[in-house]
C-alpha cells in the first residue's frame, strides 16, 4: 500500500509514542491507524514485509504488545500480533537479518545458538507459521554473528558478519549456502573480508 516501515530503537516518531516501529505515508506522517500499543519491548533489528501484507519483526525484544514473542514475530497489517505465527520459545539470541523465500518461508540469522529449542547456529529457516524448519541444515553453522541475508533469484542464500567459518569451513565473513542450508563451495571468494561485513544486496543480474 506504499506505506513505510519503520523499526529500531526509537520510542517516538514525531512527537508520538511508538515503542520500536511505526509506521509513515509517502510523506513521512504518522499513521495513527497503525496501532503498535505498548510495541516491542527491546531494538527491532530488521523488517520483512509478507505477499499479504503482514510484517515479520525481529530483533532483541521478548515481547510486543505484552504478547511473549521472543525476538521474532509476525504482525498483522493494522499493527496487531499475528496469533497465527508462533515461534514458541523463539531464537536464544539476538536476530539481526531475516529475508522471506517465494514460498513464504523465512530466513532468520544473528547471534543465537537455537531456535525453538533446536540447535542451530545463528541461521535457521521458519516455516509460514513461525516453527523451525528441520529440512534446512546447516550443520555446526557459522561460528560467529550473520548480520545481512540475500536470497539468489535460485534459491541460494547469501551471508555476511563476523564468521570465519561456516560448518568448519574457512568463510571469511561472506559465504553462500544451498536451499537446504548446505555450505556452497562452489561461492569461492578467496581469503574473504579481513572485518565484518555488515550488509549486501543483490544486483538484477545476479552479482
Amino acid at each position: 500500500n506504499s506505506k513505510i516501515v519503520i523499526a529500531g530503537l526509537f520510542t517516538q516518531y514525531n512527537g508520538v509514542n511508538r515503542s520500536y516501529i511505526s509506521l509513515a505515508d509517502l510523506n513521512g506522517v504518522v499513521d495513527l491507524r497503525f496501532n503498535t500499543n505498548t510495541g516491542a519491548n527491546a531494538i527491532i533489528n530488521c523488517t520483512a514485509i509478507q505477499t499479504d501484507g503482514k510484517i515479520i519483526i525481529a530483533g532483541n525484544f521478548t515481547s510486543y504488545n505484552d504478547t511473549i514473542r521472543t525476538r521474532i514475530a509476525r504482525l498483522n497489517s493494522n499493527g496487531s500480533v499475528d496469533l497465527t505465527f508462533n515461534p514458541a520459545s523463539g531464537a536464544n539470541g539476538a536476530i539481526y537479518a531475516l529475508a522471506i523465500q517465494p514460498d513464504g518461508r523465512i530466513i532468520i540469522a544473528g547471534d543465537f545458538t537455537a531456535y525453538g529449542g533446536v540447535s542451530r547456529n545463528r541461521i535457521a529457516r521458519l516455516n509460514v507459521d513461525g516453527s523451525i524448519d528441520n529440512t534446512f541444515l546447516p550443520g555446526t553453522g557459522a561460528n560467529n554473528s550473520i548480520y545481512t541475508v540475500s536470497i539468489q533469484s535460485d534459491g541460494k542464500i547469501l551471508i555476511g558478519g563476523a564468521f570465519t567459518t561456516f560448518n568448519g569451513t574457512t568463510r571469511n565473513r561472506i559465504a553462500r549456502l544451498t536451499t537446504s542450508g548446505a555450505f556452497d563451495a562452489t561461492f569461492s571468494m578467496g581469503t574473504g573480508f579481513n572485518s565484518t561485513v555488515n550488509s549486501l544486496i543483490l544486483q538484477l543480474d545476479g552479482k
